[in-house]
């Protein structure tokens, strides 16, 4: 089976970039996942995404591609590029791994994703979109709250700055956010309590792999207890040392309600194949959804590929279980199952999309959401 493998090449797209290590990650776990398919016996073919996505359509075509393996997570330095991508895979009609381009957008505008999470009932932080500061004289929030920027992930923007106790507090994090990102700041409640990571794979029905949550250390004496940036891409940071993901272990009935909000989460926007919600819990062992990931973080040492091991399921399995996943989803069986020259397609159960490359037969195409001013 030939597997193209997209990624964005932007870690030095913009000179000044808050997000770089975020994006240079993704080369890296490009490189880890051509590896492990190759050993699993697929030609593997790595193409990078620079500043026009429309430039991979050429090779693309050129090429005889059963499945995109999608790891774009930005175009040319700006996070809301990434919807850009499945979206013209949809175009093009080629079948690819993860979410689509609806659901992409919908989470990284962090502000339509909790709209959606209180429409549907799923429990999430109180929150307010900020895009001047004279709005903060009508912000009705209780303290202690978090700000961070609407239109990021992987803790951009973050730092232990981000919650504030008092007016001031607020309006210098606000700022912040403005002026670094040129986006709306998103305020929400801060819960205190223990943040907890559930990881999600597969089709209908989804699986939860095994538990992990954050443990905060000596460095965040007196601190607020959260995943900053710098915990999260600065390796030699003592807020990165201090933090590590371990196995959280949870009172049965409480785990299957941490596993059934999360699972609630992942449906509202519509994510597929695999991502993570992160949750955190309250004094009162009540869940809330603090964030949505999909297409997360597939390095060998993140998380999810952690929460997969803890499954039985080492980097290799993981690697050649999400080209299954996906092919279940668009043609109706794995890549394993045995073929015959001719065979055709089983027929789409419910939650499945068929999805030919370039035959007659073609799934209901993603509309992407329409990026902040």
């Amino acid at each position: 089976m030939h597997i193209t493998l997209l990624h964005n090449a932007d870690a030095d797209a913009l000179e000044e970039d808050p997000g770089r290590e975020a994006r240079a990650d993704v080369e890296r776990v490009a490189s880890e996942l051509a590896r492990a398919l190759g050993k699993g016996g697929h030609e593997v073919a790595v193409l990078a995404v620079g500043p026009n996505p429309a430039d991979i359509v050429a090779p693309l075509n050129a090429r005889t591609t059963d499945l995109v393996l999608n790891l774009c997570e930005s175009i040319g330095g700006d996070a809301r590029g990434e919807m850009a991508v499945p979206a013209l895979l949809d175009l093009l009609g080629l079948p690819y791994s993860g979410s689509g381009a609806l659901a992409l957008g919908l989470a990284l505008h962090k502000d339509k994703a909790k709209e959606l999470l209180v429409a549907r009932g799923v429990p999430t932080p109180t929150f307010r979109v900020v895009e001047r500061l004279t709005r903060l004289e009508d912000l009705e929030l209780p303290f202690p709250l978090i700000v961070k920027p609407s239109r990021e992930d992987a803790s951009v923007g973050v730092d232990f700055d981000s919650v504030v106790q008092d007016e001031r507090g607020l309006k210098d994090a606000v700022r912040r956010v403005l002026r670094s990102f040129k986006q709306p700041a998103l305020v929400e409640q801060f819960v205190p309590g223990r943040e907890v990571y559930v990881s999600l794979l597969g089709n209908t029905p989804r699986t939860a792999l095994p538990l992990s949550e954050i443990r905060f250390g000596e460095a965040f004496s007196g601190r607020p207890h959260i995943v900053s940036y710098r915990a999260k891409w600065e390796p030699s940071s003592p807020e990165c040392i201090d933090s590590p993901s371990v196995p959280c272990t949870l009172p049965s009935e409480l785990e299957r309600r941490v596993v059934e909000t999360a699972l609630a989460a992942f449906e509202a926007l519509g994510c597929r194949d695999y991502g993570r919600v992160d949750l955190r819990l309250s004094d009162d062992g009540r869940p809330w959804v603090i964030d949505i990931n999909p297409n997360c973080d597939l390095h060998p040492e993140a998380g999810f590929a952690r929460s997969a091991a803890a499954a039985g399921l080492e980097y290799s399995a993981l690697a050649l279980r999400l080209v299954d996943v996906a092919l279940e989803r668009t043609h109706g069986h794995p890549s394993r199952r045995p073929r015959r020259q001719g065979r055709p397609r089983e027929a789409a159960r419910p939650h499945r999309e068929l999805l030919p490359r370039r035959g007659a037969l073609r799934a209901r195409g993603h509309r992407p959401g329409v990026a902040a001013e």
